[in-house]
């Protein structure tokens, strides 16, 4: 069943019952690609993880209507709040990491820079980018159910980054003083939100791993064989999930 993403101020109330607009880019797929008609069922979800089935009721000018027939909770979101830190990565790489990222259940991107990082990004290009981003958070969030619309926030500093980070933070490391994944999520006692930190292609510098230690991060490894960055991130948060989750 198709899922929509809606601000509270998008419902309304009338004697009791409930009606749904759905504007812009998603009433022209509900009406123009997906061609639905009245009295077909659709799921919003009004990114504070309430769920309403609706029955399409309205085909206007810009809009579409539906009438509320049920509501519930998603339960689709982790038991914690998932923090991505994922340094720039060339080519589509990022918005497949993005994508992906999404699906198995981080519920924010914060992208950022670090000194091996190929890519960089003008300050005057970052917002079309980060809009860009967005838009795939919020496919990837549809396609797999989400109760809320995961942000991608604006490109970090590794200096920002430092300042960001905070609780339970697992940096994806390849060195010394690592511990595995398994063993740091069984050892250590997640509340509340969990962060994970990913490099680049090119990975961390010596002096970065040791700042983020430093930080407080734990240092963990994804197991013996070594792993693309924008296979990284899934692997770690398919880990989380499954201790968390499963």
């Amino acid at each position: 069943m198709p899922r929509f993403f809606i601000r509270q101020n998008q419902i309304e109330e009338n004697d009791g019952v409930k009606t749904v607009n759905i504007l812009g880019d998603d009433a022209h797929h509900i009406s123009r690609a997906l061609r639905m008609a009245a009295g077909e069922k659709i799921e919003v979800v009004d990114m504070q993880k309430n769920l309403y089935l609706c029955e399409l009721n309205g085909f206007f000018d810009g809009y579409v209507t539906a009438r509320v027939i049920g509501e519930g909770k998603a339960e689709t979101e982790p038991p914690v709040f998932i923090r991505l830190f994922q340094a720039l990565s060339k080519g589509e790489k990022m918005e497949t990491i993005i994508q992906k990222s999404i699906e198995c259940g981080a519920c924010e991107i914060a992208p950022f820079s670090s000194e091996r990082c190929v890519v960089k990004i003008d300050k005057k290009d970052e917002q079309k980018k980060i809009d860009r981003w967005q838009k795939i958070a919020e496919s990837a969030a549809k396609q797999s159910g989400r109760g809320i619309v995961p942000t991608v926030k604006g490109v970090l500093t590794f200096k920002e980054l430092l300042n960001s980070i905070k609780g339970t933070v697992l940096f994806c490391y390849e060195g010394e003083d690592t511990v595995s994944i398994k063993t740091a999520l069984k050892n250590t006692k997640i509340e509340g939100e969990v962060s994970v930190i990913i490099g680049s292609e090119g990975g961390f510098s010596q002096k970065e791993a040791t700042l983020l230690k430093e930080a407080g991060a734990i240092s963990v490894g994804l197991g013996k064989r070594i792993l693309r960055c924008e296979t990284a991130p899934t692997f770690a948060l398919a880990c989380i999930a499954y201790e968390l989750e499963l």
